[in-house]
C-alpha cells in the first residue's frame, strides 16, 4: 500500500527546482502554475535567493507547484489512481488535495496564492513566530507550551512539536524550556496554524464559495485529526480551517500505519516528512523525491507497493 506525502513551508531551498526544469515539459507546466498564482515560479524556483523564497506569499505557491511538477515527472502523465493514500503537511495539504483530484491544479494555485497572501498579511499585524521543540516528555512539552500562552501549532511525531505565538511568548518559552528538550527558533514570518491567522481564514472562506470541489480518489488524510476525508466539500472546508488550527502530522502517520501503508514517497521539496517517517513509521520504505535522480527509486516503490492492500491486525 503506497502513500504519497507533500511537504510544507520551510522545505524550500534556493535553486531547488533547477534540476526538474531539465525534464521535457516541466518548464511549461511550472509556467502555467505560476500564471495561475500570478508569480514567476520559474525564477523563484531557480534563481531567487533564500530571503525571497522565505516570504510566505512566495513560498506557499512555490511549494505546491513543486510538488505537482515532481508528481507529473514521476507518473509521466499516467493515472495516479493506484496511489492508496495522499497526505500533506500544512500547505502541502493543498498539493495532496489537488493530486487526489479535489481541485483542478489552476484552482489549487489560486487557492494557495490567497492563502499565502492572507497569512503574510495576518503575520504583519502582530510580531509572531514559531519554535521547534525537539525531545522531552510530550506531556511536559505540551504543558509548558500552554503555560507560556503558546499554541502547539504542529504536532509532528518523532519527538517534534512546534510552538507558535508572539515573539515575547516565544522568548519566555526559550528561557524556561521543558526538561530535556531543545528549543530552536524557526525562520518563519508568523504564528501559522494559530488564532493569529484568523484574517486569512476569512479571506479563504470568501474564495471557497466560488470553488466546486470533487470527491478525492484514494484515501486523503486531514491535518486536523489524521482521518480519511471522502467528501470534496469537507476537504475544502478543512483546508480553509487548517490555516488557524494545529497540524496533527503525528495522527496522519498513525493513520497511514493503521491503513497498512508499506511504502512512502515524499514529493519535492522532499526530505522533512521522510525524516519524520523514519522515526515514527519504522520499517516502511521511504523515498525523498528531491531531484530527478530520485525518480527511479520512487518508481521502484510504486511498482512494489501501489494498489496493494495489506490488511492490518
Amino acid at each position: 500500500m503506497l502513500a504519497i506525502v507533500c511537504p510544507g513551508q520551510g522545505s524550500q531551498t534556493p535553486g531547488f527546482l533547477a534540476p526538474w526544469l531539465e525534464l521535457p515539459g516541466t518548464r511549461d507546466r511550472l509556467v502555467r502554475l505560476g500564471d495561475a498564482a500570478r508569480l514567476d515560479l520559474v525564477e523563484h524556483g531557480t534563481t531567487s535567493d533564500a530571503d525571497t523564497i522565505k516570504d510566505t506569499a512566495v513560498a506557499q505557491p512555490l511549494i505546491v507547484a513543486a510538488g505537482l511538477v515532481s508528481l507529473g515527472a514521476l507518473f509521466g502523465g499516467e493515472s495516479t489512481a493506484a496511489v492508496d493514500v495522499w497526505a500533506g503537511h500544512s500547505v502541502g495539504e493543498i498539493t495532496a488535495a489537488a493530486a487526489a483530484g479535489v481541485l483542478p491544479e489552476e484552482q489549487a494555485m489560486g487557492f494557495v496564492r490567497e492563502r499565502g497572501q492572507g497569512m503574510a498579511a495576518a503575520s504583519a499585524v502582530t510580531p509572531t513566530g514559531m519554535s521547534a521543540v525537539l525531545g522531552g516528555d510530550e506531556a511536559e512539552v505540551l504543558a509548558t507550551i500552554e503555560r507560556h500562552g503558546l499554541t502547539p501549532a504542529n504536532v509532528n511525531g518523532g519527538g517534534q512539536i512546534v510552538a507558535a505565538g508572539t515573539l515575547e511568548q516565544l522568548a519566555a518559552f526559550a528561557a524556561d524550556p521543558p526538561a530535556k528538550a531543545r528549543v530552536i527558533p524557526l525562520q518563519v514570518a508568523g504564528a501559522f496554524h494559530t488564532a493569529h491567522m484568523a484574517p486569512a481564514v476569512d479571506a479563504l472562506n470568501r474564495l471557497a464559495t466560488d470553488l466546486t470541489p470533487a470527491d478525492p480518489h484514494g484515501n486523503l488524510l486531514s491535518n486536523a485529526d489524521g482521518q480519511v476525508v471522502t467528501n470534496g466539500a469537507d476537504v475544502l472546508a478543512r483546508l480553509v480551517g487548517q490555516v488557524s488550527n494545529p497540524v496533527r502530522w503525528d495522527l496522519c502517520m498513525q493513520t497511514m500505519l493503521d491503513l497498512g501503508v508499506t511504502g512512502l514517497i515524499e514529493v519535492s521539496p522532499a526530505g522533512t516528512l521522510v525524516g519524520l517517517a523514519k522515526r515514527a513509521m519504522k520499517g516502511v520504505p521511504a523515498v525523498a523525491l528531491k531531484t530527478p535522480d530520485d525518480l527511479d527509486a520512487a518508481r521502484d516503490v510504486i511498482r512494489e507497493h501501489a494498489g496493494i492492500s495489506h490488511p492490518t491486525d
